[in-house]
């Protein structure tokens, strides 16, 4: 069963999720219903042309920080300082790269501009954060989300150049802040990193303890 969202801030029983995890439609984007969602496991996800649309999958691909891979070429583009990463300094800057990214099999964003809005004001209070990745002085890869504790919970990523937004993720796993990083959905690239997929009540376990 989906359920419609009113202005009360309340979400139904993530546990009522349907199978390919949407739980519930419409609603709105302020701060207070994202960080609820958040701390519940459940995220908007939705395209211009649909309502807002809140999921809570029933499997959860996350990376533990701590079980991070990173490959010997990668050591050594990290020690090479080929690249300069800096945090929080262009969030904004971030999260419009992101939705203007191109990737495969998909022909159209869903970081609305109404998104975008509604993750600059989280950062401006502090519970949305970005990493960027710089090369001679050009913004090249990064990657933004919010806090949930110490779980971080990833939005999106891009790289304009190789290996970017991969350093961009080492260097959140090595801030040592986060217990578990939550990927949402798998990807081969996040997989070759050691991220892997935890059940949902395993997921809503490790929310409650780092809350």
């Amino acid at each position: 069963m989906i359920f419609r969202l009113d202005e009360r801030l309340i979400f139904p029983d993530p546990e009522l999720a349907e199978e390919d995890g949407l739980l519930a439609i419409e609603g709105d984007l302020s701060p207070q219903r994202l960080l609820l969602a958040y701390q519940n496991g459940i995220f908007p996800w939705y395209s211009n042309d649909t309502p807002i649309l809140w999921y809570s999958p029933h499997e959860r691909f996350v990376l533990y920080p701590q079980e991070l891979r990173i490959s010997k070429s990668m050591k050594q583009i990290i020690h090479s300082n080929t690249f300069k990463v800096t945090f929080n300094e262009r969030f904004n800057a971030v999260i419009t790269q992101c939705a203007h990214a191109e990737r495969r099999g998909q022909y159209s964003t869903w970081i609305t501009n109404d998104m975008i809005r509604a993750y600059i004001n989280l950062h401006k209070l502090g519970h949305a954060h970005s990493v960027e990745v710089w090369k001679s002085e050009e913004l090249v890869g990064g990657l933004y989300g919010v806090s949930v504790g110490a779980v971080f919970c990833g939005e999106s990523m891009f790289s304009k150049v190789s290996n970017a937004s991969k350093l961009a993720l080492v260097a959140l796993c090595q801030t040592r802040k986060y217990n578990l990083i939550d990927c949402q959905v798998y990807t081969d690239h996040l997989a070759s990193l050691g991220a892997k997929t935890i059940s949902r009540n395993v997921y809503f376990d490790i929310l409650k303890a780092n809350c």
